[in-house]
């Protein structure tokens, strides 16, 4: 497994708030996205060896699902497949989860490629459906939560938590040509992607974009609202983890917030200092 790559996590993963029995399988979760995201992402390789290297991956998350005694896995992902095949057959992952996070990494390759824009926040809602709705709905799966209400609020903290990231990495992504502000928001505030993408001295329309990314902001943390009730109904360590999660997220927000278009170019991020008041507001949702 690739472990060359320093990642920046907001949000802890199987950490200790998290039920110890699941530890294990959230953390093979954790591997199987996080490995399949480099392969998308990070180092040298083209569109098409990017493309290549997850239809492969995605071949091994097949066989893992059907596995016998005498398979072998692709030895470059054998630290991946090897553990989650055990886990998918112990615990009956929706597999189809699975491919849809795969989906998604296959969806920014050829974007990314292409220099192309997401046309609407619809059509960017769409794409957190593949990205990070079955995040939330394989942790359902495994802490036996099946009610529809209880996925539908699942569905809401997680695209309002990859919507607030979008906006927290806006300095990273955009010279990455990862493009995730959408044009119809961009046009409703007066702005052109080139307004975004050229203003090395940020000067230029501050009030547009300010407003641009207040919007956007405001837009996911309406949708994290909606999805407030679903920590209050998991119980134990669990649903600790999950108020964490969300408030994690609106501290986020709040910073995004308070730097206005300056996220174009500084990285908001967590730090020590913000754990008592995260604390604090776990529990204060009741």
């Amino acid at each position: 497994m690739k472990t060359g790559v320093a990642h920046s996590e907001n949000f802890p993963v199987a950490s200790w708030l998290c039920p110890p029995q699941l530890r294990p399988v959230i953390g093979a979760i954790y591997w199987f996205a996080r490995t399949a995201d480099d392969l998308a992402d990070e180092g040298n390789a083209t569109a098409a060896e990017r493309l290549a290297d997850l239809a492969a991956y995605r071949q091994q998350l097949a066989a893992a699902s059907i596995t016998g005694p005498d398979w072998q896995p692709d030895a470059r992902w054998a630290g991946v497949f090897v553990p989650l095949a055990k886990h998918i057959s112990t615990h009956t992952l929706p597999l189809q989860l699975l491919h849809d996070l795969l989906s998604a990494f296959e969806q920014d390759v050829t974007r990314t490629a292409a220099g192309q824009w997401y046309t609407t926040h619809d059509e960017l809602l769409a794409y957190c459906t593949l990205s990070a709705n079955p995040v939330g709905r394989l942790l359902l799966h495994l802490y036996g939560v099946t009610d529809p209400q209880r996925l539908a609020e699942s569905d809401c903290i997680c695209s309002a938590l990859q919507l607030i990231n979008f906006w927290q990495d806006l300095s990273v992504d955009l010279p990455r040509q990862r493009h995730y502000l959408p044009l119809n928001e961009l046009d409703r505030c007066g702005l052109t992607p080139a307004d975004v993408l050229q203003d090395a001295l940020h000067t230029h329309k501050v009030a547009e974009k300010s407003i641009l990314i207040a919007n956007l902001t405001n837009n996911a943390c309406d949708m994290m609202q909606k999805g407030q009730q679903l920590p209050l109904n998991i119980p134990g360590r669990a649903g600790w983890e999950l108020r964490l999660v969300v408030q994690g997220g609106l501290c986020i927000a709040r910073k995004v917030s308070h730097l206005q278009h300056a996220c174009l170019h500084t990285r908001p991020k967590l730090g020590v200092w913000d754990v008592p008041t995260l604390l604090w507001r776990a529990w204060r949702m009741g």
